[in-house]
């Protein structure tokens, strides 16, 4: 065994991909991966924040911000997941009004 620490995720097949990274806080960012290290740091390009909804602070909006390059803190990293290959569908788990 080296000497050498490695993150229990395998990243490299996800660089100059598009990711969508969820951090402490609520904070929900997107972006082409340009590198990361051992401790999850994360440097993304083209980066783009969903902005939350100001009456409840855990939804997502449609408004978004450019950040541009940006360093996500890998302390503050809790999900990496590509955007190629996924898409939103609606919540099987609503109850309708009424019931």
């Amino acid at each position: 065994m080296s000497g050498r620490k490695e993150t229990v995720l395998d990243l490299a097949k996800f660089v100059d991909k598009g990711v969508q990274v969820k951090l402490t806080g609520g904070r929900q960012v997107t972006g082409t991966l340009k590198g990361y290290d051992q401790l999850l740091n994360l440097v993304l390009d083209e980066a783009v924040e969903f902005l939350r909804d100001a009456d409840d602070p855990l939804k997502t909006t449609d408004q978004t911000r450019s950040l541009g390059l940006i360093v996500c803190r890998g302390t503050a990293v809790m999900l990496v997941s590509p955007t190629d290959g996924t898409d939103e569908i609606a919540n099987p788990f609503i109850q309708p009004d009424g019931a």
